[in-house]
């Protein structure tokens, strides 16, 4: 209630106390309760990318054939250094080649009308096969 009448004593008219009506304060906060229990696990849920600068020097990797780059052509199909590659052969030939290799640093390259989920799904298959860095490339490498 908003409101409560008392009892006159003294006087004939009823007397009105105020009160506070509290209903809609907990409605208000049961809702947004409700709202940030809703959006606290949306929250967690973050992906960090790190975009390397632009530096002439640190996109392209080092000119001599130490460096391993992978990439996806527009067609979806797969390369390791300029040499096709098949899907299913990619994790264990990527497995072996960063067995033999300290720095597990794999150089990803996927041309610009590559489909995405072929590319994403390079990346994960990269991952599977022991490559710690993927060092996306923002520019051509020179074959």
């Amino acid at each position: 209630m908003g409101m409560s009448i008392g009892s006159a004593s003294r006087s004939k008219r009823p007397q009105v106390s105020p009160q506070m009506n509290v209903t809609p304060l907990v409605d208000i906060v049961l809702v947004l309760l409700i709202i940030f229990m809703v959006i606290t696990p949306l929250l967690s849920k973050q992906m960090w990318l790190q975009l390397p600068k632009q530096d002439d020097k640190a996109d392209v990797p080092p000119s001599d054939n130490k460096s391993v780059v992978l990439t996806v052509a527009a067609t979806g199909a797969l390369s390791i250094n300029g040499a096709e590659v098949p899907k299913q052969e990619l994790r264990d030939r990527l497995e072996r080649i960063m067995a033999a290799r300290s720095d597990k640093v794999l150089y990803f390259d996927a041309a610009d009308g590559a489909p995405y989920a072929s590319t994403v799904e390079a990346m994960d298959i990269a991952k599977q096969g022991g490559v710690k860095t993927l060092a996306v490339l923002t520019t051509k490498v020179a074959q």
